[in-house]
């Protein structure tokens, strides 16, 4: 069970757990500071299909089958999966997840939907309505450039605000079981939208709404930024994380000692030539799963804010001259004593 936190927020009262989780990710992403790290990394970026979004749905097929296997569990033994992607109609979950003949919900977040999925896995499960759910989401660049963007083959150039989106995805087994990893509460962002209209500048599109789930979770939760070992955001890159500090400081929060960015750790943007990080909603999933749940698996960190971001743009929207708001979804992760 939980109780209503605040304006936007949950605090579970009977706690969930996540049980085990698995991240693939592609070739770039494996050559990465964070290649060692990774359960699966696939030297073939297409995952032995013949396109780019049927390799998509690969991505997510191996990451739950991963976390199934982890978890010591059967297929049969999960109630619902949360997931989703970055294409038109969640293509790469229907077709990578379809096999597994389990109740599915499709979830559009776009770059926060690792958030998303993570949020309503444990409002299913603290609610009493499952005992065992899973949360998936990938993302692929070649499939989210050649549908957002422009044909790989132009060559276009990328400017220095750019992001790479991920080849890369995670997934997350959510129960009851006591496990060293508890989620103890979420906070649910609001669209916000700063008038940005660069889809090459996705980290100013987001920083804003990371700001205010940020802002709304201590509120909500009465804590202060220093009662989280870390405060980790999915995607903002090296662009989004100085915009998402001044944002902070004029609301009287000062993160800059404690936060860390899944798009940021997962490259080296110097050797790997991506700009201002990484993005996609497979960043933060896989980088969760592979670089930060284990800090809070040992101790080494008692209490995490994971804030996943997203820009909230179609192909078409972005066309007609929409701005580009932006969504952010929270989840408060705890280690768990004496398991």
């Amino acid at each position: 069970m939980g109780q209503i936190c605040g304006s936007q927020s949950l605090r579970y009262t009977e706690a969930c757990y996540i049980l085990g989780s698995a991240s693939v990710v592609g070739k770039k992403e494996g050559e990465g500071p964070l290649g060692s790290l990774f359960d699966m990394i696939c030297d073939d970026d297409k995952f032995g299909q013949d396109n780019w979004e049927k390799s998509e749905s690969q991505l997510q097929k191996e990451a739950l089958t991963l976390a199934i296997g982890k978890t010591g569990i059967k297929k049969e033994d999960l109630r619902y999966v949360f997931a989703g992607d970055l294409l038109g109609q969640n293509m790469a979950t229907t077709f990578g997840l379809m096999d597994f003949q389990i109740p599915v919900f499709g979830l559009y977040g776009a770059c926060s939907t690792a958030g998303e999925s993570l949020s309503l896995a444990s409002m299913c499960v603290a609610g009493g309505f499952a005992d065992r759910v899973a949360a998936v989401t990938s993302s692929h660049f070649a499939s989210a450039e050649k549908q957002f963007r422009f044909p790989l083959e132009y060559a276009n150039q990328r400017p220095l605000s750019a992001t790479w989106t991920v080849t890369g995805g995670g997934a997350y087994i959510v129960g009851k079981k006591k496990s060293p990893v508890r989620i103890a509460g979420i906070t649910t962002g609001k669209i916000v939208d700063y008038g940005i209209k660069d889809s090459m500048n996705m980290g100013a599109a987001m920083a804003p709404a990371a700001a205010d789930l940020i802002a709304a979770n201590l509120q909500d939760f009465q804590r202060k930024s220093e009662d989280y070992d870390a405060v980790i955001t999915g995607d903002l890159g090296a662009v989004g994380q100085k915009i998402l500090f001044d944002l902070l400081w004029q609301r009287g929060y000062d993160i800059t000692d404690r936060h860390y960015d899944c798009g940021m750790e997962i490259f080296d943007a110097k050797t790997q030539n991506t700009c201002a990080g990484g993005s996609g909603c497979g960043c933060s999933a896989a980088v969760l799963s592979a670089c930060f749940l284990p800090r809070l698996i040992k101790g080494e960190w008692k209490r995490i804010l994971f804030v996943p971001t997203g820009a909230l743009l179609s192909t078409t929207s972005f066309h007609e001259g929409e701005n580009v708001p932006g969504i952010a979804h929270g989840v408060v992760l705890e280690h768990e004593e004496n398991v």
